[in-house]
């Protein structure tokens, strides 16, 4: 059994989800809508950039889980999954995790963006576990803070050392799947990097170290 690791957003989702949750908060009428989308937009280009203060971001983006109770954050995303996910799903995706179940492959999904987010996602897709940035929560309330080390560039070189001592896996013969140059230290980790329909930057690594490109799209 070999493991095989997928970034989620613009990778397995036609779609950023941390943008879209952003935008969808906007949408409702939950934040304030012309800061938050100004701000929203502004760390979507750090991130794609690859110059994101991820402290700095999660400062932002933690702050409505903390502002809303458990039901109401539990009802947002039901609708979030339908009116914003859904749209992002991708057969091909769909298709690629079929193929690793069937040689036997566990199948895990590592992404930046927070697990109040990505976990519904992540279960939809069917994965056998996810490794996601973790708001803390103090008695089923978030507090805003993070818990832990963020899932991010380096930050999910070190979330997966960590989850490998816990877990009877290695990475001999891994695969990792990302479009993202932000996940070029994970990528340069693994037995089978693969760039699927990568940023510019990663197109470029990917093309200086012969690593395969792929389309979902």
């Amino acid at each position: 059994m070999s493991l095989a690791i997928f970034d989620l957003d613009n990778t397995l989702l036609n779609g950023d989800s941390d943008h879209a949750w952003g935008e969808f908060l906007c949408e409702k009428g939950i934040v304030d809508v012309e800061a938050y989308r100004q701000a929203n937009d502004y760390f979507y280009q750090q991130y794609k950039a690859g110059t994101l203060d991820i402290f700095e971001f999660l400062e932002f983006a933690l702050k409505p889980l903390a502002e809303n109770d458990a039901a109401t954050l539990q009802a947002l995303h039901d609708q979030f999954m339908q009116e914003k996910v859904a749209p992002m799903m991708l057969d091909k995706a769909a298709t690629l995790l079929q193929k690793h179940r069937d040689q036997g492959d566990f199948l895990l999904i590592i992404t930046a963006t927070n697990r109040f987010v990505t976990g519904p996602i992540a279960a939809k897709l069917g994965v056998d576990d996810t490794l996601a940035t973790d708001p803390e929560q103090i008695e089923g309330q978030y507090t805003g803070k993070i818990a832990g080390t963020p899932c991010f560039q380096a930050g999910k070189v070190e979330r997966l050392n960590s989850w490998l001592n816990d877990n009877d896996h290695s990475l001999e013969g891994s695969y990792f799947y990302s479009d993202s140059i932000n996940d070029k230290p994970l990528l340069d980790l693994v037995s089978n990097p693969v760039a699927v329909d990568p940023d510019e930057l990663l197109k470029q690594a990917a093309e200086a170290n012969s690593w395969p490109i792929i389309s979902l799209r």
